[in-house]
């Protein structure tokens, strides 16, 4: 670990929950030294674009939307047999570009049979995701779009605590859209409509009705 790569992380060990750090002028290679020196911590996000890195701590509540919207597309997966294949916040990169984002959510659609059974991927030669899922209770994750855009990500999900939406990339750039489409069955309105009941419900009374709420579709 390079003396630069070790005060990033004390700094790291000093964030509270719920804080983004955001620093200029690091090099690739300090932010790749930064990935294995951290691993995989469950309660970190990292992200790189050209130089400039951000560190996000989460929250409890973050992460249970995030499984809620995980387990919603699991369903979708399982009730309408469409191949999904989910590779979770698995760190995206691509050095070329010198972009690099954690998600809180990934899945692979349109792209699923071009990936098959590999679980060793490199956005350097592999597509990147089709859908990507941030959840912005306590952060904005605005800053990284311009990340997924350059990795070519299809499609990304954000959700703010209260109402989610649907951003295509059209033209290097996210717009609005009202539906999926990688999953067209999927509106922003349901998925919010789902996500706000998950905070009246528990887990597993939402998805049961998800899944009822599935059955119906033609």
């Amino acid at each position: 670990m390079t003396p630069q790569t070790a005060s990033y992380t004390e700094l790291i060990e000093r964030m509270t929950p719920e804080t983004t750090l955001t620093l200029h002028g690091v090099s690739w290679e300090t932010y790749e030294d930064l990935l294995e020196a951290v691993g995989e911590a469950p309660a970190l996000r990292i992200s790189y674009n050209q130089g400039v890195l951000q560190i996000m701590t989460i929250s409890f509540e973050h992460e249970y939307f995030t499984e809620v919207l995980n387990q919603l597309v699991v369903t979708v997966r399982l009730v309408k047999r469409i191949k999904i294949i989910s590779f979770g916040r698995a760190t995206m990169r691509n050095q070329t570009k010198l972009k690099g984002s954690e998600p809180d959510a990934c899945f692979y659609v349109q792209s699923a049979a071009l990936i098959g059974s590999r679980f060793r991927l490199d956005l350097n030669t592999d597509p990147a995701p089709d859908i990507v899922v941030e959840v912005d209770i306590h952060h904005d994750s605005m800053s990284k779009f311009p990340i997924y855009a350059a990795l070519g990500v299809g499609e990304l999900w954000r959700y703010d605590g209260h109402k989610l939406t649907i951003h295509k990339l059209n033209n290097n750039n996210y717009v609005e859209v009202s539906a999926s489409a990688a999953l067209p069955i999927l509106t922003a309105e349901i998925l919010t409509e789902f996500l706000t009941l998950s905070q009246e419900q528990d887990q597993d009374e939402t998805l049961q009705a998800f899944e009822q709420w599935l059955h119906a579709q033609p």
